[in-house]
């Protein structure tokens, strides 16, 4: 009786401990409700380090268009029956394809997929531009700006101009942004299993998709899976309290240091003023000042000089990030907050346009159907069909984190290493 009441405490000891090291694992993170968490695997806490884009703005129907898909976004109180009556579908295609009942009220934000491309979000619907929304592609700029810059003739010629001119065409406005993943939930999948396996904070993807408090999910339902940002946002430098502070304080009273602090250490008298001439020093004689210097030793004459690139580096600065085809098409160049940034060489203003964040994009044309792209500058002191010089300023760099530009070497409609060009 005495040994297994001894047995007895001795399980219940271990149990205890057990639970102990359970706990102080839980401590350090999130408590993850699969437990998967506690053996140092997958966590959801630590899901997405860069921060996620916003989900796009719909038209007045609810519709987000991409080139591959379309989704429709619930209102209060909606079913699938107002769903497809404002966007023009089938209520009962609908159903089928999203895995929900006609007449089940929606969430708020919830997405519904579309089987069948409806008309395209306009201005006419409330979108902020025509069509869907597509990705920025700096190649289809560099060679729209090819095709639409004239070829520099041999001998310049002025046409009269016309007794009428014509009008432009106004060109639409375009939606710009990056394809989200459309994921389909499988069965045993839950909002935090989605989650982990794309790398984005559930709270986002909760966001995105309009779900519940309780994050809950239904088989066959679609669900977009946030996209990071394609630029990080300005950081608005901090003013600098460090040199008002020390103006403004009192100077500081002589202190007594405590015995094992250490004594501070004195300014020294050089610091203060100039220290005194040397009185030891005997001045030179007329002789000696007249003498020629000792030549230094020889150290040759250059037999070669530096040969110049083919192109001027656009800034002095570090290579952050250099080029890979098909990943970068270029290289990003950083440098001092401000600086000037430089046609590479002699050529025309081809085009200038912006990303999807308002950020300008400069391409010059230059001879033997060469092309440099100047992106993620600001400032651009230069306009469509302008002549530049090599060297001349053409825009600035960004401040704060965004202090580089991203520069492109193009041999008609393709990208090629700028390194060979501006090393010579």
């Amino acid at each position: 009786m005495h040994r297994s009441l001894i047995r007895r405490r001795a399980r219940l000891t271990l149990l205890a401990g057990g639970s102990a090291i359970i706990l102080a694992a839980c401590g350090d993170q999130p408590l993850d409700f699969d437990l998967r968490g506690l053996g140092g695997g997958f966590s959801t806490a630590e899901a997405a380090t860069g921060p996620l884009a916003k989900r796009p703005k719909p038209d007045d129907r609810g519709i987000i268009s991409y080139p591959s898909y379309q989704v429709a976004v619930a209102r209060r109180g909606d079913t699938l029956d107002d769903v497809a009556a404002r966007v023009g579908a089938d209520a009962s295609t609908l159903a089928s394809y999203n895995g929900i009942e006609v007449d089940v009220a929606l969430r708020k934000g919830e997405i519904i997929a579309l089987p069948n491309r409806v008309a395209e979000p306009s201005p006419a619907t409330g979108a902020a531009g025509t069509g869907p929304i597509k990705p920025l592609d700096i190649t289809s700029i560099a060679e729209g700006a090819i095709a639409r810059a004239p070829e520099t003739p041999a001998v310049e010629t002025a046409a009269l101009p016309p007794s009428k001119p014509a009008a432009k065409p106004k060109a639409e406005p375009v939606q710009t942004g990056k394809e989200p993943i459309r994921h389909q939930v499988e069965r045993g999948e839950t909002a935090y299993t989605i989650a982990r396996l794309y790398a984005v904070p559930v709270k986002d993807l909760a966001e995105w998709n309009g779900l519940g408090a309780d994050f809950a999910l239904r088989e066959g339902q679609f669900l977009l899976i946030p996209v990071p940002q394609q630029a990080p946002p300005k950081r608005k430098p901090q003013p600098t309290t460090a040199k008002k502070t020390a103006a403004a304080a009192p100077k500081a009273a002589a202190t007594t240091t405590l015995p094992g602090a250490g004594s501070p250490t004195p300014t020294p008298p050089s610091a203060a003023k100039p220290l005194p001439q040397d009185s030891t020093a005997k001045p030179l004689t007329q002789k000696e000042k007249a003498a020629p210097a000792k030549p230094v030793a020889d150290v040759g004459k250059p037999t070669k000089t530096a040969k110049a690139g083919k192109l001027l580096t656009p800034v002095k600065g570090s290579i952050i990030r250099g080029y890979s085809k098909g990943r970068n098409e270029g290289i990003n160049i950083k440098a001092a907050a401000g600086a000037a940034v430089k046609a590479a060489d002699k050529g025309t203003v081809a085009a200038i346009t912006k990303n999807a964040e308002g950020v300008p994009i400069v391409v010059v044309r230059h001879a033997d159907n060469l092309l440099t792209v100047y992106a993620n500058v600001t400032d651009v002191s230069v306009k469509k069909g302008d002549k530049v010089a090599r060297g001349q300023s053409i825009a600035k760099l960004r401040s704060g984190d965004d202090a580089y530009v991203h520069f492109e070497v193009r041999k008609g409609f393709d990208s090629v290493d700028p390194e060979p060009f501006i090393n010579g």
